[in-house]
């Protein structure tokens, strides 16, 4: 092939000559890669917050001398992680259950269970937040990629076919341009899905830890006192 055809093939190339479904599949995959690193990015971001406030929150609750300077710490500054939710909900739980209702009917101990019990799911559904979005991209931008690979090839050879000029050098530049689409696949799907991995053990090791919390929590809520009553907070003593 002569350099200065050589010189005129390239990607600038294969977007001048490709049709409305090569356009469409570079706009596919461009959508996919800027919605997954904009998920890769906040995430992270959003995680490594989660993580410092939730550890600071844990310094400071097992330093407490009591459940009712912890309560009293919530009423000063609401909760803002994970660790912190669940001990409002279940204080607030325990100052419930000295009412009359139907949450309450089944006993205090077993409504204080099923409010952990929601509060820990309730984190894990809010942690499952743009997972399905790069596993999507993980497993379809390869297939994306490969559609437009052999479109494009598709597209090439009948144009050199109509030219008539169907020697190598004809056909090996209009391949090449058409391959870069499968590469363009691959560069969105291996971030996608390496950032889908990690996320995936950071949300098994976050729960895993605020269920081990929450049972502490528990233990700490339901502990009997020489009443033979449960050492509850203020707010639910004064209920």
């Amino acid at each position: 092939m002569e350099p200065s055809a050589i010189d005129g093939l390239g990607f600038a190339h294969f977007l001048t000559q490709t049709d409305g479904v090569g356009k469409a599949v570079l706009g596919t995959l461009l959508l996919l890669s800027v919605a997954s690193w904009y998920l890769i990015v906040t995430r992270f971001v959003a995680n490594a917050l989660a993580q410092r406030k939730a550890d600071a929150f844990l310094r400071h609750f097992w330093q407490a001398a009591s459940l009712t300077e912890v309560e009293a710490g919530l009423r000063a500054q609401p909760a803002d992680n994970a660790f912190a939710s669940l001990v409002q909900r279940a204080l607030d739980a325990m100052a419930d259950s000295g009412k009359d209702n139907l949450a309450v009917a089944g006993g205090m101990t077993e409504y204080l269970t099923r409010t952990l019990n929601n509060e820990v799911d309730r984190e894990a559904a809010a942690s499952e937040y743009g997972l399905t979005v790069l596993a999507s991209a993980g497993s379809a931008s390869p297939y994306v990629g490969l559609f437009g690979t052999v479109w494009g090839i598709y597209h090439a050879l009948v144009q050199i076919g109509l030219s008539g000029q169907g020697t190598l050098d004809k056909v090996a530049g209009p391949v090449g341009e058409a391959l870069i689409m499968t590469a363009l696949g691959l560069a969105v799907a291996i971030p996608a899905v390496l950032a889908y991995n990690a996320f995936n053990r950071r949300n098994r090791m976050w729960l895993s830890r605020l269920e081990s919390f929450a049972h502490d929590l528990y233990v700490l809520l339901t502990v009997k006192g020489g009443n033979g009553k449960p050492v509850a907070p203020a707010a639910a003593q004064r209920s």
